[in-house]
């Protein structure tokens, strides 16, 4: 099976649509007060981080991030240990403080919304940390096939995809570089 590649998003795109996104952030809640960036780990962090510069630039003060690790709340995971056990290390603490969602405008931060199970997750894992005045999500690239009802509020890219296509998500903090590709499969039969 042969597979090829197309670059559908580079550098310049990624931080474009970034840039896009945290204006629009901005705009949609009137500032940043009472808002926080939760990246889903792994890629998520970086793009939340990102978003976060550029609110800083744009507002002149800053806006919390926190990372979010969904593996426990995952449902096409085995679950080892309870969920509620594993909590304290779910969502990245600053200073050893806990982190309350109680109130707080929680804009998730994702590379591909896909099926939207992943979000799902994440939103469960908040839940177990109080009751958000809102949660809204911001992805890199929507890819369609949702199996959830589950609709991003800031997007960077829609790419319509078959289920047989793949979107790779490279950013320089992990891959050394920042691109977004989507693979097609060839042969298949």
């Amino acid at each position: 099976m042969e597979e090829e590649h197309l670059v559908i998003m580079d550098e310049t795109a990624i931080r474009r649509a970034l840039t896009r996104i945290a204006h629009e952030i901005v705009e949609k809640n009137k500032g940043i007060d009472d808002c926080v960036l939760i990246g889903i780990l792994t890629r998520g962090i970086y793009l939340a981080r990102r978003i976060a510069e550029r609110i800083q630039d744009i507002e002149g003060k800053p806006v919390e991030v926190r990372e979010l690790d969904i593996t426990s709340y995952r449902d096409d995971r085995k679950a080892s240990v309870d969920a509620s056990v594993e909590m304290a290390a779910v969502i990245g603490d600053l200073n050893g403080e806990l982190f309350s969602a109680h109130d707080k405008k929680v804009i998730l931060c994702d590379d591909v919304l896909f099926t939207g199970r992943t979000i799902r997750a994440a939103m469960d894992a908040l839940m177990d940390r109080g009751r958000p005045q809102s949660i809204q999500l911001a992805v890199l690239v929507d890819r369609g096939h949702r199996e959830l009802p589950i609709r991003p509020d800031y997007v960077g890219k829609n790419v319509p995809t078959s289920k047989q296509e793949q979107i790779d998500v490279s950013l320089t903090e992990i891959d050394l570089k920042d691109q977004v590709m989507i693979i097609h499969q060839r042969g298949q039969a």
